[in-house]
């Protein structure tokens, strides 16, 4: 796990590409200001209050794409489904604060993802 990079991973590089092709100006890495938790979003738009989250189908459980380990069957289950319900509880306490919490698959089309990135840019 300790070779799996946390940001720049290729999906999300070809995002940020597509949105700054596109013009808009973006932080990454960015460290959401939840209390009593801390949480990255691999993009964010800070003063509009939108965080982009680029899951990768294995480390988050995909429902086109997920697999389940044999070896250690039971840890791995565990770990996965926990970072399912991080995830979660991360949308949940972005929207209590205010901000629009945007989830892409690593499969999605970096156009696609661009496209409701900027629709949401719009509604604010």
């Amino acid at each position: 796990m300790v070779r799996q990079r946390r940001s720049g991973t290729e999906p999300e590089v070809a995002l940020r590409k597509e949105l700054h092709r596109r013009g808009r100006r973006y932080q990454i890495n960015y460290q959401l200001p939840l209390t009593g938790v801390r949480r990255r979003a691999d993009i964010a738009f800070p003063s509009l209050r939108i965080a982009v989250f680029v899951d990768g189908c294995y480390w988050h459980a995909c429902p086109v794409h997920a697999t389940w380990p044999n070896a250690s069957a039971d840890w791995w289950r565990a770990k996965l489904e926990g970072n399912v319900r991080r995830d979660r509880d991360t949308d949940h306490r972005l929207a209590d604060a205010g901000w629009i919490s945007l989830r892409v698959w690593e499969h999605d089309s970096p156009v696609a993802a661009a496209d409701r990135i900027e629709s949401a840019l719009r509604t604010r």
